[in-house]
């Protein structure tokens, strides 16, 4: 499978009205924003953990390869995920 074309310099940033935290009630990290809220699995918490809008797809890349290791499917995941949470306005890719 090929990975969509995606420009890995973006950097991504959390929509206004969105909050990413951990939520101890939940035991997990979310996705907070006016509607509700998102409860993340563990891939996608630590994908968002590196969410800052100062780090590139490319460093969220690396970052998220230095915790699970070299996984050939972490930079396609990685990617899909971005592009998901771009179509559902979590997040800017500008």
């Amino acid at each position: 499978m090929s990975l969509p074309d995606l420009d890995l310099s973006i950097i991504p940033t959390w929509r206004q009205g969105y909050r990413f935290q951990f939520e101890p009630a939940q035991d997990a990290y979310v996705l907070l924003y006016p509607e509700g809220m998102i409860k993340l699995n563990q891939s996608a918490s630590a994908i968002g953990q590196h969410i800052d809008g100062k780090t590139s797809i490319a460093e969220i890349i690396q970052n998220v390869k230095a915790i699970f290791g070299d996984i050939p499917e972490i930079e396609q995941d990685i990617i899909e995920y971005m592009l998901v949470a771009q179509r559902e306005h979590w997040i800017d890719l500008a």
